[in-house]
């Protein structure tokens, strides 16, 4: 069985959305990054600094810090290869698609990786991200060949609620853009 820690990852994730938030409001003057208040909404918005303050963008943050080693095996019809994979929640893409198709704004899903030696070269951590089209683009023509359910594990239940992600579905590092420069 699976060990994963639900409740740091979700503290470390925090640090970084905290870390974003201030890198945007720090080096683009025109907007506002805040943590977002909507329910299910991804996790910053992004705001005009005059007003009046709408919206004009969310950015989901994720990290990565395992990697699906067995994706050859279990999705072979993927084509991916478990250096370049990165999941994410199949419930929260399929929620972000719908939001995006609502609000009809940009949504950026960013990717920290972190623990992948053959990726990072040294560094300790990198910055992946694409808007939700693109990546609603690769799921429609990818189909079900990239999702993958893994049994629940150690530290998905908190509290005698389970909350865990079990769904996943995967996308390629060679589909992403790397860094932050996705409000260019």
């Amino acid at each position: 069985m699976g060990q994963y820690h639900f409740e740091r990852d979700v503290a470390f994730s925090e640090n970084i959305e905290n870390e974003i938030i201030a890198a945007i409001n720090a080096h683009y003057p025109h907007l506002i990054a805040t943590k977002t208040a909507r329910e299910g909404y991804p996790d910053i918005e992004l705001c005009r600094q005059t007003a009046p303050q709408q919206p004009v963008a969310f950015v989901e943050i994720k990290v990565q810090t395992r990697t699906f080693m067995t994706i050859e095996r279990y999705l072979p019809q993927s084509q991916l290869h478990p250096s370049e994979t990165l999941a994410l929640n199949l419930s929260d893409l399929e929620r972000y698609f719908t939001i995006k198709n609502t609000e009809q704004l940009p949504l950026y899903i960013v990717w920290c990786l972190m623990n992948r030696p053959c990726v990072l070269s040294g560094k300790p951590r990198q910055f992946y991200y694409q808007e939700i089209t693109k990546l609603q683009q690769i799921y429609q023509k990818a189909g079900k060949t990239r999702r993958f359910r893994r049994e629940t594990g150690i530290g998905d239940v908190v509290n005698g609620v389970h909350k865990g992600v079990t769904v996943n579905y995967h996308f390629s590092l060679n589909e992403l853009q790397e860094g932050l420069a996705f409000l260019t």
